[in-house]
């Protein structure tokens, strides 16, 4: 799950800006910026996860993939928590019915990164591996 950190601590800046479109009613004008964090969101998850399956296949466990997903996608586990954050001291939403309306689109929101991260993680790391085992020779 630390996997994910860097790969939060790539887009926690610009998900405050996300957030506060979304929540607080304000207008998002930057869209080729959030284009460039969002490349560097694929880039790092790309990255973090081909280092993790690294890892694991270097300690001679051959079972890569749920990793590969899951370190992808535990990016959502960190915007969630930072979602928490945001309506504990950036909102002002009180009531039942707000609370669960916003823990419920967030809840999709994270769902969703999630699995878009963990794809992209399991596949950089099935490229990965295909690579690395491709010159393999077996006498």
């Amino acid at each position: 799950p630390f996997a994910g950190l860097l790969s939060f601590g790539s887009i926690f800046i610009e998900l405050y800006y996300i957030l506060t479109s979304l929540w607080n009613y304000k207008f998002y004008h930057v869209y080729g910026f959030l284009l460039g964090v969002y490349a560097i969101l694929i880039l790092v998850v790309c990255m973090t996860t081909i280092i993790v399956v690294y890892f694991c296949l270097n300690s001679e466990n051959y079972l890569w993939q749920w990793t590969a997903f899951y370190s992808g996608g535990s990016t959502a586990l960190y915007v969630f928590l930072y979602s928490i954050y945001y309506f504990a001291f950036k909102t002002s939403m009180n009531g039942l019915v707000q609370t669960a309306f916003y823990f419920g689109y967030m809840l999709l929101i994270s769902l969703g990164l999630g699995t878009l991260c963990g794809t992209l993680g399991h596949w950089s790391a099935s490229k990965f591996v295909r690579t690395i085992f491709q010159n393999v020779k077996v006498d």
